[in-house]
């Protein structure tokens, strides 16, 4: 009897089965290029309805057209079949990592997932976990489950950490372009991470241990929802001296060195800022580690949707005399950032729980998101469809508050409303409009 055929040759030569767990905003790309790169790929996910619209070659995300998986199709296949994992060589689990209601990690779809290997997993495995999740968790939590199987780690299966870094509705950088931060529980299981990212990714940059992985990644979200923090106490500093914040931020970027430019905005939104921050608070406690300066920059960002209305409060109040309570508002933008249809924690559904529970009747424009899809923590707005373009001038609206600047907005068309305008991502004053109806907030 011949000997089995090595993982490291079946990368080299394409020939490793791959399955991705999980067909969201990041496995679905993932899976899509890592097909492109010559792999024959399975991606899983519980929901039939995902693999049903896969399997008929219709995408449900923006990141991956219809185009994309004709491309793979002969490479790529969907299924809710997770007996089919006895047939992967290499599993890549791409799973939420939300937050509870007392804002500790949630890691129970990682667990999950992990036991669902378990019970499939052959020997020669790797298994790469790319859930944005605290230092630790491949070690501690990921590796332990797996090893229930009876297989044992770096010598029945490999195991190892590579954080997805997705941007959705960034044209620039894509799955494939996107350098790739890659490490291995010991140094086999790394080199069968290096050598696989490798033959998908155009850079991989490989990290001593997973630890080191796991922290990259909660590092560059903790960087960017700190300087959004800042930039938002700054707006709140200005505001009152009668200085504007984006008139600052943009006189501070002219200079070539020492500083980069963040906004402001009504709030977190997206799958990683709001969330990813006190992954590493939670874990640093065991440590009895304070994380002053991360928990006040998740104050401050926190807060926000509460001083925007309260903006729109007084606005309302000087213009028309009714107050928030007797007022109907045009949300403007109500995906988490512009130009995608992304609702993951997007502030604008916070400012629409706000201004509902002041007593205001709100509708919303976007051209992006026509119905509000489920949401954990807003099942109230399930459904509600978004306000066509052509009746906004009908529809009686006492003010519009701008949550998100999506390009295919026509502002001019807000501004003709004749009604108070409350900005939130300078929309209009970047685009040369009229601002004597419009407030920044």
């Amino acid at each position: 009897m011949e000997p089995p055929v090595s993982l490291s040759i079946k990368i080299a030569d394409r020939t490793a089965r791959v399955g991705v767990i999980g067909l969201g905003y990041v496995g679905l790309p993932l899976a899509v290029t890592i097909a492109r790169a010559g792999f024959p790929v399975t991606g899983f996910d519980v929901d039939d309805s995902k693999a049903e619209r896969l399997s008929a070659g219709e995408s449900y995300i923006e990141a991956v057209t219809d185009a994309d998986l004709a491309e793979v199709a002969a490479r790529f296949n969907a299924s809710t079949d997770f007996a089919g994992l006895s047939e992967m060589d290499i599993v890549v689990i791409c799973v939420p990592t939300p937050l509870t209601r007392q804002r500790e990690p949630d890691l129970s779809f990682v667990e999950n997932t992990a036991r669902t290997i378990a019970a499939h997993m052959t020997p020669g495995t790797l298994v790469a976990l790319e859930s944005t999740t605290w230092p630790g968790t491949t070690r501690e939590v990921l590796i332990p489950i797996l090893e229930t199987s009876g297989l044992k780690n770096g010598v029945d299966f490999y195991a190892g950490f590579s954080p997805e870094r997705e941007d959705p509705g960034n044209a620039t950088y894509r799955t494939q372009t996107i350098p790739k931060i890659v490490a291995g529980d010991g140094q086999e299981a790394g080199d069968l991470m290096e050598a696989f990212y490798a033959a998908v990714i155009e850079t991989v940059v490989r990290v001593p241990d997973t630890g080191t992985a796991e922290a990259v990644k909660i590092t560059e979200n903790i960087f960017r929802a700190v300087n959004i923090a800042l930039v938002n106490e700054l707006k709140l500093i200005y505001e009152p001296m009668g200085i504007d914040v984006w008139d600052v931020i943009a006189g501070a970027a002219t200079k070539p060195f020492g500083y980069m430019p963040f906004y402001p905005g009504p709030g977190l939104g997206g799958h990683c800022i709001p969330i990813d921050p006190f992954y590493l608070t939670w874990r640093a406690r065991a440590f009895d580690v304070p994380t002053r300066f991360i928990e006040l920059a998740g104050e401050i960002n926190t807060a926000m949707p509460r001083h925007v209305v309260d903006r729109l409060r007084e606005v309302l109040d000087r213009a028309t005399g009714k107050g928030v309570s007797h007022a109907k508002i045009l949300l403007v933008g109500v995906a988490y950032k512009k130009n995608v249809s992304d609702m993951r924690e997007s502030p604008a559904m916070r400012l629409m729980q706000l201004l509902e529970e002041a007593g205001a009747e709100v509708v919303f424009l976007d051209p992006h998101v026509p119905e509000l899809p489920v949401m954990r923590e807003y099942g109230q707005f399930h459904a509600r469809r978004a306000i066509a373009p052509q009746d906004i001038a009908g529809a009686g609206v006492d003010a519009v508050l701008i949550a998100t600047d999506h390009d295919a907005i026509d502002y001019g068309a807000l501004l003709a409303l004749g009604c108070p305008v409350v900005d939130t991502r300078n929309a209009i004053a970047s685009r040369d409009l009229p601002m004597d109806r419009v407030t920044k907030a």
